[in-house]
């Protein structure tokens, strides 16, 4: 059976619209291909998805993917089926997060969860992970199949590293690093290196490509943690303050802890270690955050990683598409085009102006 869903074909942001033009046809297919590889026999599996698959989201991994093979010279159809694995690798473990974080919201909608529980959101992520790798397996290509597979137990791996670190106040800024690495940012360095990959470039771009995708992974986590701070749920796509109530540690908690005083180190134990959160206890979180200028660094700490990738891109022919792509992940995974658009103002503690 099929999956009847509109994948809805969303405004270029001015950060990646040159990037979106350039991918513009390719993803055209991709996203057939996605409504075609949600179809199944039970029908419980394609409404999910179609679920997941209809609340939005810019994509903006497979556009990685197509840019990458693209930047090449590519003239095949191994990056479509790629760029596809790539976003039901990633669609699976959202609907497998939500279930793991207890999440009632994803992209401003009910979690999948919410409507047919976690069961069914565990099953029908496995299978998106096996139409995944069953279009992988289709391009012949073991070195991207090697790359996407071992990614798919990076991201495994960090997640339960997470869930290790979950209310472990001792969890420190190298340890929190590594996890965003593995939960987010292994999923963009492979979506990045498969493009090469297939066209069939050189050892020394796959590497640089590679590098690039890691650095735009963490900048995208860094801020996406930064904004259930300083963020909005209408940004989000799911309520502010989630991280807080699930006791993550994420690195504006990290950075606060580390400079607080006795009794907001006492009030971080009882409410992320302890769990025991009250009214008015989120705002006393963000007002902590604010004072030690927590969110702010977080924030720095995304733009650090700019110029890395910004200096590698100058060695591939569409340079300027790796800069505005990487503008554009600064603003998580609430889509808008920059990080400082999305932080600055009323909405948010955090102001950045673009260098």
């Amino acid at each position: 059976m099929g999956v009847v869903a509109s994948v809805e074909k969303h405004k270029p942001d001015a950060g990646i619209a040159l990037l979106m033009s350039l991918v513009d046809a390719d993803m055209a297919r991709v996203n057939q291909l996605i409504i075609d590889m949600a179809g199944a026999n039970a029908e419980m599996i394609p409404e999910v998805a179609r679920h997941l698959i209809e609340s939005g989201g810019k994509r903006l991994r497979p556009m990685l993917t197509l840019a990458s093979a693209g930047m090449f010279g590519y003239a095949g159809d191994g990056h479509v089926k790629l760029a596809a694995s790539v976003e039901f690798m990633h669609t699976a473990t959202l609907l497998h997060d939500d279930v793991v974080d207890e999440s009632e919201m994803r992209r401003g909608k009910l979690a999948a969860r919410m409507v047919w529980g976690n069961q069914a959101s565990v099953l029908v992520g496995d299978y998106l992970l096996g139409q995944a790798f069953r279009k992988m397996v289709e391009v012949g290509s073991l070195e991207a199949l090697a790359v996407l597979s071992r990614a798919a137990a990076v991201i495994a791996e960090g997640e339960v590293m997470q869930l290790a670190a979950a209310k472990d106040l001792s969890t420190d800024e190298d340890a929190y690093i590594r996890v965003i690495d593995a939960k987010t940012a292994a999923l963009f360095s492979a979506a990045c290196e498969v493009g090469p990959i297939v066209a069939g470039s050189s050892d020394a771009m796959r590497a640089a490509l590679a590098s690039y995708g890691t650095a735009l992974g963490l900048a995208f986590q860094l801020v996406d943690d930064a904004l259930d701070y300083g963020g909005s749920s209408v940004n989000l796509g799911k309520r502010t303050g989630d991280d807080f109530r699930e006791g993550k540690i994420t690195l504006p908690i990290i950075l606060a802890y580390r400079a607080g005083s006795e009794a907001e180190r006492a009030f971080w134990t009882r409410t992320i270690e302890q769990g025991e959160i009250g009214d008015g206890d989120l705002e006393k979180a963000g007002e902590i955050l604010r004072r030690h200028g927590a969110i702010t660094a977080t924030v720095e700490r995304a733009r650090h990683y700019a110029p890395a990738p910004s200096r590698r891109s100058t060695r591939f022919p569409l340079a300027s598409i790796a800069r505005r792509c990487w503008r554009w992940s600064s603003s998580a995974s609430a889509g808008c085009t920059e990080v400082w658009q999305l932080v600055v103002g009323s909405r948010a503690s955090v102001v950045l102006t673009p260098t």
